[in-house]
């Protein structure tokens, strides 16, 4: 026999228990702080215009004073003084570019030069025949070219125009077989 269904004398009691400073963690205050919204967000914080153009021109000033090795510039009051400065830093860093280019170009030009007189040096009295012979390869090279270009075109025109054709006739058939009465004879009886 079990002792599920027999009553219960003694009952099951708890400690009492001495609480102590702890509390739960249920029981502490939460979201104690409100969020506001910041700039970008929209309200208040947006309604202040900000001037894109004056901040990255005074961050390109930044950068470009740390880049040199002294400290930013610091200006105050006038705007019209502020954005010379600023512009002059700008048109400095193009001129950097300028510079930076023109001594790529110049190595490029010296290097092409050097290739040149080597170029000369190796070339012979028989590269006026050559040229001839080159020339004439190279037009008949061309001809041979567009006659493929036209072969090629022609077949491709050929191929469209009879998928074309095949597109009409699929369309067709779809237009006669979709109508239930000019379709073949079939059987409409139910199974039941």
């Amino acid at each position: 026999m079990t002792t599920a269904h027999r009553p219960t004398f003694d009952p099951a009691v708890g400690k009492e228990a001495q609480r102590g400073p702890a509390y739960h963690q249920r029981l502490l205050p939460a979201h104690t702080q409100l969020k506001v919204r910041k700039p970008g967000q929209g309200g208040a914080a947006d309604s202040q215009s900000r001037d894109l153009r004056a901040e990255l021109l005074a961050a390109e000033a930044a950068h470009f004073a740390k880049t040199r090795g002294g400290a930013p510039e610091q200006t105050s009051g006038d705007d019209a003084a502020r954005e010379a400065g600023k512009r002059g830093l700008l048109e400095s860093g193009e001129m950097e570019g300028v510079e930076d280019e023109e001594a790529k170009e110049a190595k490029r030009r010296k290097i092409l030069e050097e290739t040149r007189d080597i170029d000369a040096d190796s070339a012979s009295e028989s590269e006026s025949d050559s040229e001839d012979e080159s020339e004439d390869e190279t037009a008949e090279l061309q001809r041979e070219l567009e006659k493929i270009k036209r072969e090629r075109a022609e077949k491709r025109e050929a191929e469209e125009r009879e998928k074309a054709a095949e597109e009409e006739a699929e369309r067709e058939r779809d237009v006669a077989g979709g109508n239930p009465l000019l379709a073949p004879k079939q059987d409409f009886g139910v199974k039941r």
